[in-house]
């Protein structure tokens, strides 16, 4: 007599499981081995010096508007990846590049050249051309990118945003 082997429901539901099974573990695994390896991918977009244009759109004495594309961006970021600065150049190899957001919420701050002074429209804030605070909620002055100026082009340190933890980073005495 010989015995027939074909697919029993144990092996078939014991495969089904198994498969069900891997397919969980992956799901669960994905995410974890992202998180693991996120160092490795972000290190590479730290320290990125990204150029802001050339030296003759930045007149001296004067403070511009300046964009630049944020090296973190996703497909899905779409117009929301370009970044608003403001640059003002103090002389010709002298640069201040803010941070368009207020120290205080962070609501983006507009520049007046008439009063020569940084003005936020959520809650007053007021700072003056240097960037130092002058007057409402905020506690400190504008958060400012590193500068270098590079064959004629001014570019800054775009990887890393410029907030107090960031300042407290290079300068532990800040507190």
């Amino acid at each position: 007599m010989s015995e027939e082997k074909g697919v029993t429901r144990r092996s078939l539901l014991l495969t089904f499981g198994i498969a069900l099974n891997g397919i969980i573990a992956a799901a669960i695994a994905m995410p974890v081995i992202g998180y693991l390896l996120s160092p490795i991918k972000k290190k590479a977009a730290y320290n990125q010096w990204i150029t802001l244009g050339s030296l003759n759109q930045f007149p001296e004495g004067e403070t511009r508007l300046a964009n630049f594309v944020n090296p973190f961006k996703r497909p899905q970021d779409g117009e929301t990846a370009k970044t608003p600065c403001w640059v003002r150049r103090v002389s010709a190899d002298k640069f201040q590049v803010f941070a368009i957001n207020c120290a205080h919420l962070g609501c983006p701050v507009r520049w007046f050249p008439q009063s020569a002074l940084f003005m936020c429209p959520c809650h007053g804030g007021v700072y003056y051309a240097d960037g130092e605070r002058a007057s409402g909620p905020p506690e400190r002055g504008m958060f400012q990118y590193d500068y270098k100026v590079v064959g004629g082009e001014l570019h800054i340190n775009a990887g890393l945003m410029p907030t107090l933890a960031e300042l407290k980073r290079k300068s532990p005495c800040l507190g």
